[in-house]
This record gives structure tokens, C-alpha cells and sequence, in this order.
């Protein structure tokens, strides 16, 4: 599922913070090559894969279904 940034985003937690994110958290990321447009990626986290404990950008992590990419909403 796919989400375009022009919609604005419900209030979430912070997805900056590596201590927000854990496994099986729902997440909507936005992948490398969706980095230009902003599109949404909308899934539950697998494995966190950046190691310090904030990033400005937001954590990367890779998703259930295997996408990579970096954390800009959490869901509720």
C-alpha cells in the first residue's frame, strides 16, 4: 500500500528515534528510489537495520515483505 505525502499524515510518534521502532510495529517508510516524490510504504517491521540510536532521516528498517527503507510515520 502506497500513500502520497500531499495527504497530510495523522500525528505519530517519532520515526527518527531507534527506540520508538521495534519488530512487528506497523509503519509507513519511504523507500530509496521514493525518496524524490515522497510515496509512502505502508507495512510491519521485521528487522530495525540502522545501529545508532537516532538518524535525521529516520530508521531504517526492513519490512515483512522484504522492502527497505526508512521510518516517517508509526502508526497507532
Amino acid at each position: 500500500m502506497t500513500y502520497d505525502l500531499s495527504i497530510p499524515p495523522r500525528p505519530t510518534s517519532d520515526g527518527t528515534r531507534r527506540a520508538n521502532i521495534r519488530p512487528g510495529l506497523h509503519v509507513r517508510i519511504v523507500l530509496k528510489q521514493d525518496q524524490p516524490t515522497g510515496k509512502l510504504t505502508e507495512g510491519i517491521v521485521k528487522d530495525i537495520l540502522t545501529n545508532s540510536p537516532t538518524h535525521p532521516h529516520g530508521i531504517k528498517v526492513r519490512l515483512l515483505s522484504g522492502q527497505i527503507g526508512r521510518v516517517k510515520e508509526i502508526m497507532p
